[in-house]
């Protein structure tokens, strides 16, 4: 019986013969595998490899054509959710191998991998695709259905409870679990109605928005009063004695809890303007900056403040290496007639005059190339941590200034410490500014970017 190329590619498939797909296949037509990838949608060989479980050829197949790896057949499901649905899991793990944004591939209803995963309830490939790809966690079905919906509305306990403690470890993301379905229910809204006491235990000890409304209006409160001939006690006791839950007709509703139209004609309290005002020194200013433009100022900022740190240190002239203390009647001398004036090991040696120009240019340099460097990096990671170096860095500065100041120079003279005075307050005032104003662009910025996302999540737009 003569089969054509396609049925026999498709037995070969099957069959995972890598031999004879390069002996027979190949080398009579080399083009095969490029005339199938021309189709948007069709049955490739991966496909028949890992529904089959031919992992060896289904490897092969994904190295020759890695796109065949991301195309759907014409039920809608790629190679991955085929073998995944026939329990072929170490081709699934074999193929993710290769490449991990795999687990992300969005079959028919947009379901991922990790959708499937919770469903079926494999807890050992849900932890290896979580962890191969953290941010599959965020995709969504077509019903805007997270896995940990998918998990809770399969009552698949275990799924939930890898998911949550998962989440639990990147805090960043915890906020998944309020995030809504196409009707507006968080995951305690399911588990509510689903009857489902454990998930609600761990979800309210995870401080979720315990009343959340859905699209109906309806807090998980409020589905328990309607389904309550049907719930467990056990439910009803967790919302009303444990957690106080309320029904929608006993919540005030807050400035957060208006919807987008309501919130946007408000407009912007004073503080909301304030926040934003600093945040646009951040986030159109230094935050949009080219990373390499961003590391010439750096750079820059950083020489500066290290020649200023150092001048600091070692001012022109050096210091005094002895003590001298004339009597009182030779105390008028100066240096200018060639005796030495009174002064302490450890002081600067410059005049008064020379000493207020260079303490007050070199101090000014300083505070500004540490001002730049915190503008720069601010919403940046670690910026609290750099932050606080900094701070260190110019309390020792001035420490090592102040310590050999020759005060004794100025003190007889009213104009000299007048100066010096108004220069230390000068200096007080600049080091102010060059250490709080990039910590209240970081704070407010923070501030005016979390309550934006908070605006657009506040009803369900922003997954």
């Amino acid at each position: 019986m003569n089969l054509s190329m396609d049925e026999r590619l498709k037995k070969i498939a099957e069959d995972g013969d890598v031999d004879a797909f390069y002996s027979t296949i190949l080398a009579e037509d080399p083009c095969v595998l490029d005339r199938i990838d021309e189709k948007p949608i069709v049955d490739t060989p991966l496909h028949v490899a890992a529904s089959a479980g031919r992992t060896r050829f289904a490897i092969e197949m994904a190295t020759l054509k890695p796109s065949f790896a991301w195309k759907l057949n014409p039920l809608g499901f790629s190679p991955m959710h085929l073998a995944l649905q026939n329990g072929h899991e170490q081709t699934v793990r074999a193929i993710i191998k290769i490449d991990s944004e795999l687990v992300r591939v969005k079959a028919k209803g947009r379901v991922t991998l990790l959708h499937c995963a919770a469903e079926m309830e494999v807890v050992d490939l849900l932890a290896e695709f979580l962890s191969v790809c953290p941010s599959s966690v965020e995709d969504l079905t077509v019903r805007l259905e997270t896995a940990v919906h998918v998990a809770v509305k399969k009552g698949n306990l275990r799924a939930f409870q890898l998911l949550l403690g998962w989440l639990q470890w990147f805090s960043d993301k915890e906020e998944i679990l309020e995030w809504m379905d196409e009707d507006g229910n968080t995951v305690l809204h399911i588990a509510t109605s689903t009857n489902q006491p454990e998930v609600m235990k761990l979800l309210t000890l995870n401080k979720v928005n315990i009343n959340a409304k859905n699209l109906a209006g309806l807090t998980a409160m409020d589905i328990f009063h309607l389904q309550r001939d049907t719930l467990d006690r056990e439910v009803g006791s967790i919302l009303q004695f444990q957690v106080k839950a309320k029904r929608a007709s006993e919540i005030t509703k807050p400035a957060a809890a208006l919807t987008l139209a309501e919130r946007f004609t408000l407009g912007l309290s004073f503080w909301e303007q304030l926040q934003e005002n600093f945040s646009i020194v951040v986030s159109r200013g230094p935050r949009n900056i080219p990373n390499d433009i961003r590391s010439v100022i750096l750079v820059v900022a950083v020489l500066i403040a290290a020649a200023t740190y150092q001048a600091g240190l070692n001012p022109p002239g050096g210091y005094w290496q002895d003590n001298f203390n004339p009597p009182p009647l030779a105390s008028n001398n100066t240096d200018e007639g060639g005796l030495q004036i009174p002064h302490r090991a450890g002081e600067m040696i410059l005049k008064p005059s020379h000493l207020f120009l260079f303490f007050v240019s070199n101090s000014f340099a300083f505070y500004l190339s540490v001002f730049t460097i915190l503008i720069v990096i601010a919403r940046l990671p670690y910026f609290l941590t750099l932050y606080l170096s900094s701070i260190c860095l110019v309390k020792s500065y001035i420490l090592a200034v102040s310590l050999t100041f020759p005060l004794e120079k100025t003190a007889g003279n009213s104009v000299w410490t007048a100066l010096f005075s108004v220069s230390v307050l000068f200096s007080s005032l600049i080091t102010l500014a060059a250490l709080l104003i990039p910590l209240m662009v970081w704070l407010f910025g923070c501030c005016y970017q979390n309550s934006v996302e908070k605006l657009k999540r506040c009803s369900g737009y922003l997954h």
